[in-house]
């Protein structure tokens, strides 16, 4: 038989290696993955490390990969949660922002609208009343103006107001297409508060992506509790700038019509009046630091970007001398009088943190706040002694099928069987080495679909092993008998992998959660077992025939 291009060995044996050298971390997974997170502490801190950081480092060597696969909920632990996202917070939200654009406008038409003033209505819908009716149809015109294009594909050509006249009033609402468009946007948002949220504490492959319409699914695997998970959820800060109606000391004060009546920090028995709609929002901040006041005290230093530093600007300008409430989470951290124009669009909050709180403000800050409020529809607590028995009970799966499979073409193919036994093990090995090089998470299908690649991983050495019996009974040389059994599988083999692969592919891309890792080891276990079945199993089998030189073999 002729021999296979030395390149191509070298290649092939290079490509072993790898997948052994990457896989060999998982045999060590608790030393390895501290080892992980002390480095990740360590370069956090600037290379500083703390004596029991050091003590994990060494549980590895350096020089070796210490790419693990990740393991998800099922084997892990963790929390999940199915949130519903209250979009409608949102409507409300943007009628208030829209009503002092409305209450200028029609300002300036004073003369033929009247007095404007705003009616009760439910939430999400703005209404509006004029003293003069003759002015309806100017009013409809200056709020029409307002209007802004809806920005989406399936929005192109409409408006994002949709203005219509009810007896005496003028009544606004989004536009069906805007709520379309806003209601994706604010799923969007919330999918990446989340996830920096989460991304924060350091946990390892969390699972949050949408579910229907308007719910969000979250897993984390190793959090303690759903309680704790909800807890890390909900404490992203949410800012406000409000103009200060008052300040009191009753609690149950009448704040008036569109006002609020907060509490102060640092200040029992204080609140303050403050207008219900804010000048300027968290979500308008590009940054915000830790840093310390005039008078060395803990406090947090924040910049808008350009439309917050144009609020900010003009507001600070048209109020010199009036106090201005920085409000976090429905408290009133600081209302200092503004004494000048602030044009810059930065500024510093101040209150009373320890430099722990500030620098833990910083980061919520940072990470922005929820657009809308989230109901928790569905919460489930996994513990690790459950994903612990999910692994023992897959190890053991592995296993039993790996010694069945082993002894089935031991006792079939001898010899041949032995070599198609060794490049199943290359192939076990291949398979965690790639999922551990692209970081990619092990779930409990996860591990059904490595114990079916253990199945089909030796179905091409069949197709190969019967293909060299049928060469051999037709006379032909034991060498090439084996090469025309190699090259003439070859198609049958890859054929039927690639419609198996292809159904992976679909898996994979219509699929969520466990289903993608069903897909992911499927995938990834097919290309082995094409490569240890086509190019593993013929390098063993070339050394030795080309060492023994037998005159007939035995398949």
């Amino acid at each position: 038989m002729n021999p296979m291009p030395l390149w191509k060995r070298v290649l092939i044996l290079l490509v072993c290696a790898w997948g052994i050298i990457a896989a060999v971390p998982n045999l060590n997974y608790t030393n390895v993955e501290k080892h992980n997170d002390a480095a990740t502490a360590i370069d956090a801190a600037g290379g500083t490390a703390t004596a029991e950081q050091s003590a994990d480092l060494a549980l590895w060597p350096n020089f070796l990969p210490s790419n693990l696969v990740n393991l998800g909920l099922d084997l892990r632990g963790g929390a999940h949660l199915l949130a519903e996202v209250r979009v409608e917070d949102v409507y409300k939200a943007r009628m208030d922002a829209l009503w002092p654009e409305v209450r200028d406008a029609l300002r300036d038409l004073r003369d033929q609208v009247g007095n404007v003033r705003r009616q009760p209505s439910p939430e999400g819908t703005l209404r509006v009343a004029i003293s003069n009716p003759a002015g309806l149809t100017a009013a409809l015109d200056a709020i029409n103006d307002l209007a802004t294009p809806v920005v989406s594909l399936t929005g192109v050509g409409q408006n994002d107001l949709a203005v219509s006249v009810e007896g005496e009033e003028i009544v606004i609402q989004l536009s069906d297409a805007e709520k379309t468009a806003t209601d994706n946007r604010t799923i969007q948002q919330s999918l990446e508060i989340i996830r920096r949220r989460v991304d924060e504490v350091g946990t390892r492959e969390p699972t949050i992506q949408r579910q229907g319409e308007d719910r969000v699914l979250i897993q984390v695997p190793g959090i303690g509790s759903a309680a704790e998970l909800k807890a890390l959820i909900g404490t992203t800060a949410k800012l406000t700038f409000n103009p200060v109606v008052g300040r009191t000391t009753d609690a149950g004060a009448n704040p008036g019509a569109r006002n609020q009546l907060l509490p102060a920090m640092g200040e029992p028995g204080v609140y303050y009046i403050i207008e219900e709609t804010p000048v300027v929002t968290g979500e308008e901040l590009t940054d915000a630091q830790p840093a310390f006041d005039q008078n060395n005290r803990p406090a947090v230093n924040f910049r808008f970007n350009p439309s917050g530093a144009r609020k900010f600007g003009d507001y600070t300008a048209a109020n010199i001398g009036a106090p201005f409430a920085i409000v976090l989470d429905d408290e009133v951290i600081s209302a200092p009088v503004i004494q000048s124009h602030i044009p810059g669009g930065s500024g510093i909050i101040t209150g009373s943190f320890s430099v722990e709180e500030s620098t833990q403000l910083a980061v919520l800050l940072r990470a922005g706040a929820l657009p809308a409020e989230m109901n928790f529809l569905e919460e489930r607590t996994i513990g690790p002694e459950l994903g612990q028995d999910s692994i023992d009970a897959g190890k053991i799966a592995a296993i039993i099928s790996m010694c069945a499979v082993v002894f089935f073409m031991w006792a079939s193919y001898g010899l041949f069987g032995f070599f198609a036994n060794i490049a199943l093990a290359i192939n076990m090995a291949l398979i965690f080495g790639a999922l551990s090089t692209v970081g990619g998470t092990l779930t409990l299908p996860g591990i059904a679909g490595i114990v079916l690649t253990i199945g089909m991983a030796v179905d091409a050495n069949v197709l190969v092993f019967e293909r060299i019996r049928e060469e051999l009974r037709s006379a032909r040389s034991a060498g090439r008998a084996i090469e025309l059994g190699y090259e003439k599988a070859k198609s049958a083999i890859v054929d039927a992998n690639i419609t198996t692969f292809i159904t992976a592919v679909v898996l994979f891309a219509v699929g969520t959660g466990p289903v993608r890792g069903f897909a992911i080891t499927l995938g990834i276990g097919i290309i082995t077992s094409v490569f240890t079945a086509l190019f593993v199993t013929r390098i063993f089998v070339e050394l030795w025939f080309n060492r023994a030189r037998p005159k007939t073999i035995t398949v």
